[in-house]
């Protein structure tokens, strides 16, 4: 790892350390999007070991900074989501930029990072599919038992195989053959298969 890079992760991390939001990590009280950052660099170095060093960065920083912007914020309904995950991109892509070009990296590889972070031409630029990839791999892994189990609760199983579903279609072959290949818990691996069928 570069120094230039090694400095950048960091950058991320540490304002990542600074989400009011606990989740636990490695046993442990970690904030949010710290622990996201490190399952989603963690997820990219185990499946896609020759990344390049701008997906890296794109990869740590996916979710940088993300409780600036609440949910709560935007309108209720499907408009409303999107225009918040659309804000979301621009905020995360930024702070990343800012941060790369403070440590050196040149206009163009910031922008390129930030266009990766964005998800701009998800199925065709290889890069921002390998960002979608490991964000379905680290939710499959890490965030759809407590998904599931929410909407579970609510006796609304069909919108967990839905969200499945959807998520399904945003992956690579690739990373259907990753996901397939995960470890899930039988009422999980039970939902996928609906969702697959």
């Amino acid at each position: 790892m570069t120094t230039q890079l090694a400095k950048v992760l960091s950058a991320i991390d540490s304002i990542n350390a600074q989400d009011p939001n606990q989740i636990i990590f490695n046993d442990v009280s970690t904030p949010k999007e710290l622990a996201y950052s490190q399952q989603m660099s963690a997820c990219l170095a185990q499946y896609w070991p020759d990344a390049n060093e701008l997906l890296k960065i794109a990869v740590h920083a996916q979710h940088i900074q993300r409780w600036q912007l609440k949910r709560s914020d935007y309108p209720e309904g499907k408009a409303g989501y999107y225009s918040w995950r659309i804000a979301q991109g621009k905020h995360h892509a930024q702070l990343t930029m800012a941060l790369m070009l403070e440590q050196g990296y040149s206009d163009e590889q910031a922008q390129i990072c930030g266009a990766i972070i964005r998800k701009e031409n998800l199925k065709s630029n290889s890069d921002t599919q390998t960002l979608e990839d490991v964000a379905c791999l680290v939710f499959l892994s890490h965030y759809f038992d407590e998904f599931a189990a929410t909407y579970i609760a609510q006796d609304n199983e069909a919108k967990v195989v839905r969200i499945v579903k959807l998520t399904w279609g945003k992956m690579s072959e690739q990373a259907h053959n990753i996901a397939l290949s995960l470890t899930l818990p039988e009422h999980l691996a039970a939902l996928v298969a609906k969702a697959l069928n």
